[in-house]
Order: structure tokens, then C-alpha cells, then sequence
């Protein structure tokens, strides 16, 4: 059996982390190698690591900086933010990256996600989809962090980078992103069933119950949190365990 995995969602954005709500990201949070260094002592399956400026700003990633967050980073290391083509997938990787997560690349240049998986094995690519409830209970997928309408929807969108090669989906929830009311169950169960690829729930985590009722409501393989651990008292590790008293297996 496939273990659960917690992982802690840090949002960079002009040289700290902030806060994102409904992909607004303008508080501020703090420093991310202080949160990187907690995160080593808290039990984390994997850490996702999210320029939410540089795809907007149309820079590459900062492979300075990945480089010194993973000096740091005693855990999977997954990066993504202004990713654009492959010799930034490899760069990334070089620097310490243990996943580079793809999201407006994917749609604007599907080929990126076959080559990248081609050069570097699938459990490398991570294609993260960022969608949108509309009035009707439809769901669309928007890019360049949530401001630009695609017409995809995001089952499709996530069938098509599975055959082209993504090891892992990360679907967040541009609607719940920062609330801590609860994960987009429909959104997540919609995905997870379209794909045979490990889903990675995101967006509206606020209490363990959320995380337990997202696993058994969907057929996701992971949980993804930001403000739950940056704003309350809640750990990766008590998350563990009351998923793993809930019934579910988890890494201890």
C-alpha cells in the first residue's frame, strides 16, 4: 500500500514567503530557509517550493536560491515557478531539486512535459494545475499564476501531460487557496479518477479533518497545505498522526 504523504506548500514571492488567498499573495510570511529549517525538524514527507512571481514576471527560476534552500532541505525538494524549458528542468535538478514541478509551461508548451520526463524519468515532473470553479459547477484551468483563462478543463489537461510522461499532478483550488475551509473534494475526485498518476491535493487545507475527508472522498495520493501550517498550531507530524489514526498509512 502507497503511503500518504503531508507536504508543506511554501509560496516565494519577491525574496520571502508569503501568503496566498484566492491567489492573492500579498502578505508576508517570513523567511523561507527559517521555514526550510523548521520543516527539517517536523516530520515532512516532501517540501513544495513555489515562485508565484517569476512565471508573472517572465524570469527563470532562481538557481541561486534553489541552490541554497536545498544546502538546507533534509527532504524531497520539489520547485516550480517560471520553468520554461529544459535546460531550466536540468538546472533545477543540478542545483538540488528532487522534482520541478511545470504549470503554465504545460500548457503553453506540452512537448516540455514528454522531454523533460524523456530526459529525466517521469517521477521528476510534476505538472501542477491551477483551476477555477465557474458559476455552471464546471472547472477551468488557468495559467501564469491564476490570471489567464485556458478553456481546458482540468481532467483533460491532466490526462494529456500523464501521456505525455508527468510522473505526479498537483491540483490546487484557486477558490479554497488560502481560506482553510476545506479542499475542493469534487475538483480533487474529478482529477484523481481521470489519471492513473499519484494526485497531489491542494488549496482550502485548514484542519486534519480536511486532509482525512479529501483521501476519502477522492482517490488522492497526497495532501498539500500552506496556511494551515504557517497559521495555527498544527504540525506535518500531529497530520500524520491522526491520518494514520484515521485508518490511513502514513510514514512515522
Amino acid at each position: 500500500m502507497l503511503k500518504i504523504r503531508v507536504m508543506p506548500t511554501l509560496l516565494y514571492k519577491d525574496l520571502g514567503l508569503v501568503k496566498g488567498s484566492q491567489f492573492d499573495s500579498t502578505r508576508r510570511v517570513g523567511s523561507v530557509l527559517q521555514a526550510v529549517k523548521v520543516y527539517n525538524l517536523r516530520e515532512v514527507d516532501e517540501l513544495v517550493f513555489l515562485d508565484v512571481a517569476a512565471t508573472p514576471a517572465a524570469r527563470r527560476p532562481d538557481f541561486q536560491l534553489i541552490d541554497d534552500i536545498a544546502d538546507e532541505c533534509f527532504m524531497p525538494l520539489t520547485v516550480g515557478g517560471g520553468v520554461r524549458s529544459l535546460a531550466d528542468v536540468r538546472q533545477l535538478l543540478a542545483v538540488g531539486a528532487d522534482k520541478v514541478s511545470l504549470n503554465t509551461a504545460a500548457v503553453e508548451n506540452p512537448t516540455l512535459v514528454r522531454e523533460a520526463a524523456a530526459a529525466f524519468g517521469a517521477q521528476c515532473v510534476v505538472v501542477s494545475i491551477d483551476a477555477r470553479r465557474h458559476r455552471s459547477g464546471s472547472y477551468e484551468v488557468f495559467t501564469h499564476c491564476g490570471t489567464r483563462a485556458t478553456g481546458l478543463t482540468p481532467a483533460a489537461h491532466a490526462r494529456q501531460v500523464e501521456k505525455l510522461g508527468a510522473g505526479e499532478i498537483l491540483i490546487t483550488s484557486i477558490d479554497r487557496d488560502g481560506t482553510m475551509e476545506g479542499y475542493d473534494t469534487e475538483l480533487v475526485r474529478e482529477v484523481s479518477k481521470a489519471v492513473a498518476v499519484p494526485v497531489i491535493a491542494s488549496g482550502g487545507a485548514g484542519t486534519y479533518e480536511h486532509m482525512e475527508d479529501v483521501l476519502r472522498s477522492t482517490e488522492a495520493a497526497a495532501v498539500a497545505a500552506a496556511s494551515m501550517f504557517h497559521f495555527t498550531e498544527r504540525t506535518p507530524r500531529e497530520a500524520k498522526l491522526h491520518l494514520r489514526a484515521a485508518g490511513f498509512a502514513v510514514r512515522l
